[in-house]
C-alpha cells in the first residue's frame, strides 16, 4: 500500500504526468466511438457485414500504420504540441464520423483518428517515462495502466448512456466536441505539458 500511495502522490504532484494521464482518461471517456460502430453500420450508414468490418478495422489499421511510421521516424521535438494536436484531430474525426452518411468517409476518419490516437499514446507514454525517475517508474506506469484500463471500460458505459439520451449521432458528435473542449482546457491547466519539448 505504501508503494501505491507513493505512485499516486508522485503522479499528483508531477503536473506533466498528471496532465498526460488525465487527458487520456477524459478523451477516451468522452470520444470513444468503437462501441457505436455496429449502430452506425446498421442504422445510420445501412451497410452489411463488409461495411461493419471496414469500420471496425479502420481505427486499428490507422493506429498500426502510424506506429510503424513512428518506429522509423519518431517524434523528437515539440512533444506537447504534437500530443495536443493529435487529441484535437481525434476529436474532429469523432465529430465527422458522427455526421457522416458515407461509409468510405466514416472509415477514412476512423483511420485518421486511429493514427492521431497513436501519436497521442506515443508522446504521452514517452513524456511519462522521461518525467519519472527510475525508482518510481514501475509505480507510475502501474497508475497509468490503471487509468487507461478504467477509461476504456468507463467510456463504453458512458457511450451506452449517451446513446440512450442523445442517440448514436448525438453521442458521437457530443463526444467529439468534448474531446476538443478537453484539449483546450488541459492546454490551459497544464502549460508545462503543452510546452514539453524534447522526447529524447
Amino acid at each position: 500500500m505504501d508503494s501505491v500511495k507513493e505512485g499516486l502522490a508522485y503522479v499528483w504532484k508531477t503536473k506533466i504526468v498528471l496532465g498526460a494521464i488525465s487527458l487520456d482518461l477524459v478523451v477516451v471517456l468522452l470520444a470513444g466511438v468503437a462501441l457505436l460502430t455496429p449502430i452506425f453500420a446498421r442504422d445510420i450508414l445501412h451497410v452489411g457485414p463488409q461495411g461493419f468490418g471496414l469500420l471496425r478495422a479502420s481505427f486499428g489499421v490507422g493506429a498500426m500504420v502510424m506506429a510503424i511510421y513512428l518506429s522509423r521516424y519518431p517524434i523528437v521535438r515539440h512533444g506537447g504540441v504534437w500530443m495536443f494536436a493529435a487529441v484535437a484531430v481525434f476529436g474532429i474525426c469523432t465529430i465527422t464520423f458522427g455526421l457522416s452518411r458515407i461509409v468510405w468517409l466514416s472509415g477514412l476518419v476512423l483511420f485518421i483518428g486511429g493514427a492521431a490516437d497513436m501519436i497521442s499514446v506515443n508522446v504521452r507514454q514517452t513524456l511519462i517515462q522521461l518525467a519519472t525517475p527510475d525508482h518510481m517508474r514501475g509505480r507510475v506506469s502501474s497508475v497509468s495502466m490503471l487509468f487507461i484500463g478504467a477509461s476504456n471500460e468507463l467510456g463504453e458505459a458512458y457511450s451506452g448512456v449517451m446513446v440512450r439520451l442523445l442517440g448514436a449521432v448525438g453521442a458521437a458528435v457530443f463526444g467529439g466536441f468534448g474531446a476538443l473542449a478537453a484539449t483546450g482546457a488541459w492546454s490551459a491547466m497544464f502549460p508545462g505539458l503543452r510546452k514539453a519539448d524534447k522526447l529524447t
